[in-house]
């Protein structure tokens, strides 16, 4: 079983936000609410609690409530018109049953300060909820598929991160990161700073300035079971917070 970091003696539940997709198994061929496995044993090999959480519209704030965290969850693209942007043609698998789903959480969980790790989509979520936008295909910026060369295959780069940052404290000043993206951070929100970099360039990390725990990463660090250091830091603020709403 997992160790909770926490030492509150509770393990804290952690919101992983799932999608829609059609589904075969068995002798089933259906809709189903559907996430990687990879999420759910990162959550738990980290002492949290792993809950998911279906698109179903809007929601309320009692399932924020229940939760201590909120992990971002990666996937399809967001709809450009939630940035003001036409479609790129690279731009494609909307799913706008989730952007409304998941931007309703992301505000709610703001709003309660919970904290949040935001993985590829979701930092591009977190970005574009505070008033960022995106590049819609980033080998049209960088002039290569380093971020995505394969579909459904992950692609290792490391990533420096900028000292000082929460990121850097937890990581150091490199990560090995997995990706899949041909997406990105092209205006920043003003609420973030951009806390680590692909060699390109390119913002592979983000966090808030005022202190709150929201830090989003461009990669999947569900990918690396052989480091859990940003879910755990997640944890365990996720136990902190647990703790002290119920003081």
């Amino acid at each position: 079983m997992a160790s909770n970091d926490s030492d509150t003696g509770r393990r804290p539940l952690i919101g992983l936000p799932t999608y829609s997709e059609r589904t075969r198994f068995g002798h089933w061929d259906v809709d189903a609410a559907v996430l990687a496995r990879t999420y759910i044993d990162m959550t738990e090999r980290a002492g949290g609690i792993p809950v998911l959480l279906p698109p179903t519209g809007t929601p309320r704030p009692e399932l924020i409530d229940r939760l201590d965290g909120l992990v971002l969850t990666g996937g399809a693209d967001l709809d450009p018109t939630r940035y003001g942007a036409p479609p790129h043609p690279a731009t494609r698998r909307l799913r706008p049953d989730r952007d409304e789903s998941e931007l309703g959480l992301f505000a709610l969980a703001r709003a309660a300060g919970m904290p949040v790790l935001a993985i590829c989509r979701g930092l591009q979520l977190a970005n574009v909820a505070l008033g960022g936008t995106l590049l819609q295909h980033v080998p049209d910026v960088v002039g290569h598929t380093d971020h995505s060369r394969t579909p459904g295959v992950f692609t290792v780069n490391t990533v420096t991160t900028v000292p000082g940052s929460r990121i850097a404290a937890i990581t150091g000043p490199e990560v090995k990161a997995y990706c899949h993206h041909h997406q990105a951070i092209d205006t920043l929100a003003p609420e973030l700073t951009a806390s680590a970099h692909a060699p390109d360039g390119m913002i592979e990390a983000a966090e808030t300035r005022d202190g709150s725990f929201l830090l989003g990463v461009q990669w999947h660090p569900e990918e690396n079971p052989s480091d859990t250091r940003l879910i755990r830091a997640l944890v365990r603020r996720a136990a902190q917070y647990g703790k002290e709403r119920t003081l």
